[in-house]
């Protein structure tokens, strides 16, 4: 399928021009602060209209760590428009229905510009459906306003993200997450853990009590340092230039080979699934079984919310979740509520029947664990990672595997005995920390921090590589 009945809208979709000549890594921090601060000026800006007393919710607060936003701000939509469009025209890239050489500049130009209207398209969608389902509160006679305000906030973020890739350090997606999480902690902190504490205390609680309060600042500490220690796992392949004997180095394939990306994209999904079938709240009639079979919602606090279905069950969404991270003795009526708490599946043509929580949390870890698996894969053959495209890239520089003659073909077999299963290990590893630390009610949610562990390791990456590329060229083209 070709894009040329939209040459003629393309054409007007604004782009940010490329830099003329490579910034300093001086530069790219300048550059980077600065889109940052955008960033946090549109996450602090309340949407005018919006009845911000009214949302109060542990999915949203989940939603908004994933996603980089805040519910109720102009960053209410945040990078999921983003991570949408990149993930439908991947998927239909890989299909061959859609088929762009992305090596092609003129091409892969095209490509950007079909994204970024596609984001903006799921941007004012996401917008109309936020604002039409009730997940952002809007008062009365202010529909339109908010949902223009929202489009406008998400499609900002669009040519951030674009600024940030082209003048930055790395992507903006990465780093919007990465400054949500740790405005998380230190909101969470600030303001939940800390005061929790001093109730705990004045209560009669005394020191158990107050630590108790704070054991979601425990957990996030376990997390960060599990994820830091898994991060550093990798297997390292002897390599060698052809040409130039007695020089070369070690190629590293880390155990989380596709770093956060799956996470990003189960989450992201999962999460979207309770904001796209929340029309079916309202279905009644014949149709109202099979409504509730599929997703299933309750009126709490004037917000309908997720609490039965199909849905549900796939869902990290939990009715009695720790988001916000419970205070004082509020880890026992949850540890409590997940051991002998139910939620009810209404079968189309059965009846009801209650599901134990303990079902709801297997269900959820296993297909999330399985979406992880095929995201990744789904990205390693994406992104030119596969052994296939990386055997390709080294036999491109001049580099072999010691002790084996100059052959494409040997480095993917002996890749292919690697990636693979790296990929799949990695894959399910990240997805089951990342489930697990979710329920411990860790301060900015345990898929957070595992998420900014990820992004701060690759950015790490990222400047070390600058460094390097600025004296070796040839490395950049074969880390690029």
């Amino acid at each position: 399928m070709k894009f040329n009945f939209l040459d003629s809208i393309i054409k007007f979709v604004p782009s940010i021009k490329k830099p003329d000549r490579p910034l300093s890594l001086k530069e790219k921090l300048k550059w980077t602060g600065l889109i940052m601060t955008i960033y946090f000026v549109l996450f602090n800006t309340p949407i005018f209209g919006v009845n911000e007393a009214q949302i109060q919710n542990s999915v949203l607060q989940l939603i908004s760590i994933i996603s980089a936003s805040n519910i109720g701000s102009l960053m209410t939509v945040g990078i999921i428009p983003i991570v949408l469009s990149s993930l439908v025209l991947q998927l239909l890239q890989g299909a061959e229905i859609i088929k762009i050489d992305l090596t092609d500049p003129e091409q892969k130009g095209k490509f950007q510009s079909i994204q970024k209207l596609v984001a903006a398209s799921i941007a004012v969608v996401e917008s109309i459906v936020y604002a039409y389902v009730g997940y952002v509160p809007i008062i009365s006679g202010f529909f339109v306003l908010v949902v223009l305000q929202m489009s406008l906030g998400a499609v900002i973020v669009i040519f951030l993200d674009e600024t940030m890739v082209k003048y930055g350090v790395t992507s903006g997606i990465n780093l919007f997450i990465a400054g949500g999480v740790a405005y998380s902690i230190i909101n969470g902190t600030v303001r939940i853990l800390i005061p929790g504490a001093a109730t705990a205390l004045s209560n009669g609680g005394g020191i158990p009590g107050a630590v108790l309060a704070i054991a979601p600042l425990f957990f996030t500490a376990v997390v960060l340092v599990i994820s830091i220690y898994i991060y550093d796992i990798k297997v390292e392949l002897p390599l060698a230039f052809s040409q130039f004997r007695g020089i070369g180095g070690r190629l590293p394939i880390p155990f989380l080979y596709t770093s956060v990306i799956p996470v990003i994209f189960a989450t992201t999904l999962l999460l979207s699934f309770t904001v796209w079938f929340r029309f079916l709240a309202g279905v009644t009639g014949g149709l109202a079984s099979l409504a509730h079979f599929i997703a299933y919602y309750q009126n709490i606090n004037g917000v309908p919310t997720i609490s039965g279905g199909l849905v549900y069950l796939i869902s990290p969404s939990f009715r009695f979740s720790p988001l916000p991270p419970p205070v004082g003795g509020g880890y026992y009526a949850y540890i409590n509520n997940l051991i002998s708490g139910t939620s009810p599946l209404y079968l189309p043509f059965g009846g009801m029947v209650l599901v134990p929580e303990l079902v709801h949390i297997v269900i959820y870890l296993v297909v999330f664990v399985l979406l992880c698996i095929l995201f990744g894969k789904f990205w390693v053959e994406m992104t030119g990672q596969s052994p296939k495209n990386y055997a390709s890239q080294l036999n491109e520089v001049g580099m072999q595997i010691p002790g084996f003659r100059r052959d494409p073909r040997i480095i993917e077999n002996i890749l292919n005995k690697y990636i693979p299963s790296i990929t799949v290990l990695g894959s399910a590893s990240v997805a089951l920390l990342a489930a697990l630390a979710n329920l411990t009610g860790a301060l900015g949610s345990g898929i957070g921090v595992l998420l900014t562990v990820g992004i701060m390791y690759m950015l790490y990456q990222q400047l070390e590589q600058d460094n390097l590329t600025q004296s070796i060229p040839v490395l950049d083209k074969l880390l690029s």
